[in-house]
């Protein structure tokens, strides 16, 4: 690799890397991604190749283009008829293939624009990225849209017995057929796991823990229509915020009201002073997350059969220790109320969701360490400004390095579904532009 400018570095070829290389090109502004791998535009959600694994929001809100909503469906329609109902949850492996199809479509519409790199970025330097291979990529800005990390609640490699990153490649392989299993966490993650063994043929049975037993809670029948925030939700202390949403999801049901609330989010949560998001995470998030982030209404079904089938047990309480052998793991806990015995199986699954630590990252903690960087208050990751530009020690906004995706969501919350990315790509590429 040269020394030459290449535009804009973007590290990681996910759903959000590529999709703002494409945005970058359609106004001019060539940038290199750099993926681990030659997948680009999957990340972890979209390189599933288990059609189960369905999208969360409905296909009429899967647009990867923000001035064009129905761009996916007209995409369904062409290429994935079967698929094309807009108010139904496409295969997330569908979607994977229409972010490679646009990725695609762009390099050709604008040649020279987009180079793919597959390669591992070791450093963020000052004028680019440094590869593992000690090659520099020069470029007047970076972007990390790094996705979500594996998560670090299970140490990797401590055995294999314990499947520390369920998204690994052949993770589940080693699970026999009628192999019980222990799984942390009750999340999107711990769903998917069990569509995927279910889907093989699998008649185990699981046993699943988290700090609240929360799920996932499911979507409608069909589309919720939002309703209007009042004055009382949007404003005031979180207590009385909390139960005006408690009283309009009696008036009107709950999806309403977090659809209603939706599009404003990322506005809500950077307009909160730091003790009302520090009571958003401490006591709220969990609630959040399970009512906000729901489950197509076909998965909701096979979730509620695992639990009649009394395959599926959630138990709350907190993990203490987690020791395996070669004949499997011992998982041992604290109930919320108590004492709990050991639970044992001959697997453990680690799905308590991403493990965001940028001070622990090898391509942040540098930056931390080295004053260009800094942790935001709550440790949810980079301090961002709201264009989405890391700030420094001093809390100056950095113009040549911003986050992208998941890992913005110190600053914005609301970074994860595909809605609230495309946002997010629209103000990094008009600011890279400028």
């Amino acid at each position: 690799m040269s020394g030459q400018a290449e535009g804009i570095a973007i590290v990681g070829g996910g759903f959000s890397g590529a999709m703002l290389a494409a945005r970058l090109a359609e106004r001019g502004v060539t940038s290199t991604i750099v993926n681990r791998t030659a997948d680009f535009g999957l990340g972890v959600a979209y390189s599933t190749p288990f059609d189960g694994h369905l999208l969360n929001v409905r296909s009429s809100r899967m647009s990867a283009l923000a001035d064009r909503p129905a761009h996916f469906v007209d995409w369904l329609k062409a290429h994935h008829p079967d698929s094309a109902d807009p108010d139904r949850f496409a295969p997330r492996r569908v979607f994977g293939l229409y972010v490679q199809d646009r990725l695609r479509t762009v390099e050709t519409a604008h040649p020279g624009t987009i180079r793919r790199v597959v390669a591992e970025v070791a450093q963020i330097a000052a004028d680019g990225v440094q590869l593992a291979d000690g090659s520099v990529i020069a470029a007047r800005a970076v972007v990390l849209a790094t996705g979500n990390p594996a998560p670090r609640t299970a140490e990797a490699g401590a055995s294999p017995r314990v499947i520390a990153d369920p998204w690994a490649t052949g993770a589940l392989d080693r699970i026999g057929a009628d192999d019980d299993v222990l799984i942390v966490g009750t999340g999107l993650t711990m769903v998917d796991m069990l569509l995927m063994l279910d889907g093989r043929g699998w008649t185990g049975r699981a046993t699943a823990l988290s700090r609240r037993g929360l799920m996932p809670r499911v979507h409608g029948e069909r589309p919720d229509p939002p309703r209007q925030p009042t004055e009382t939700l949007l404003s005031g202390p979180l207590s009385l915020r909390l139960n005006e949403a408690r009283r309009l999801s009696r008036g009107g049901g709950w999806r309403e009201v977090m659809e209603g609330l939706r599009p404003i989010t990322a506005e809500l949560w950077m307009q909160a002073d730091l003790a009302t998001r520090r009571r958003i995470v401490r006591h709220l998030r969990p609630f959040w997350d399970v009512h906000r982030h729901r489950l197509a209404t076909t998965i909701g079904v096979t979730m509620d059969r695992l639990t009649a089938e009394s395959r599926l047990t959630i138990v709350t309480g907190r993990v203490r220790a987690i020791t395996a052998d070669d004949r499997g793991v011992r998982l041992d806990w604290r109930a919320r109320r108590g004492e709990a015995p050991p639970l044992t199986a001959p697997w453990l699954i680690d799905c308590t969701g991403p493990g965001h630590a940028a001070d622990a990252d090898p391509l942040t903690a540098p930056l931390i360490h080295s004053g260009r960087a800094r942790l935001d208050p709550l440790r949810l990751g980079l301090d961002l400004d709201p264009l989405g530009r890391v700030l420094d020690r001093e809390g100056r906004p950095a113009s040549t390095l911003f986050v992208l995706g998941p890992p913005a969501r110190a600053a914005f919350w609301e970074t994860i579904a595909v809605p609230d990315i495309r946002k997010r790509i629209e103000d990094v590429a008009g600011a890279l532009r400028a």
